[in-house]
């Protein structure tokens, strides 16, 4: 049975100090914009914001409670440097969170990269909203994306409160 993906919603939200000041382009959420489209998903916003927690905060609480965007995709942020913050403003935003999604990518990253440990992005629900963390590279976003694109719709449709059985 084929999921539909065209009546979710997304948006894309890329953490970076240099690209919310137009120094550097944001190839990566472009990126994410052109395959979660293709993908058929509704894109509803692109925002770059600095690598700030109550900015990004912000931000993504609005995407979700406001706008009730369905799918938030996130891109940066979520290293160790000391500007990476994107992991501590998600722990303020989300309700619950869903790890194994998380894993499956980092799992997935270090078949090709041992500094894939080094991710802390999360993936999480605040309200009807999934929220998914990715790295900023470009590759690590490719990589990422594909771990999550087959169960996106399952996901999506079970936080929208689909009831149907999820045995394969």
């Amino acid at each position: 049975m084929e999921q539909k993906t065209e009546k979710f919603t997304f948006a894309v939200v890329t953490m970076s100090d240099k690209g919310s000041r137009g120094e550097r382009e944001d190839t990566s959420g472009a990126y994410l914009l052109k395959t979660l489209t293709s993908e058929g998903y509704i894109q509803v916003s692109y925002i770059i914001v600095p690598d700030n927690v109550p900015v990004i905060t912000k931000t993504l609480i609005e995407l979700a409670d406001k706008e009730q965007v369905a799918l938030v995709v996130t891109t940066g942020g979520t290293g160790v440097a000391p500007t990476d913050v994107t992991p501590e403003a998600m722990q303020q935003v989300i309700e619950k969170e869903i790890p194994g999604m998380a894993e499956a990518m980092r799992y997935e990253s270090m078949k090709k990269t041992s500094r894939a440990m080094l991710s802390r992005g999360k993936v999480g629900i605040r309200g009807a909203t999934l929220i998914v963390n990715l790295p900023g590279s470009l590759k690590a976003v490719k990589e990422n994306l594909e771990v999550l694109l087959p169960v996106l719709p399952h996901a999506l449709e079970k936080i929208r409160g689909d009831d149907g059985d999820c045995g394969r």
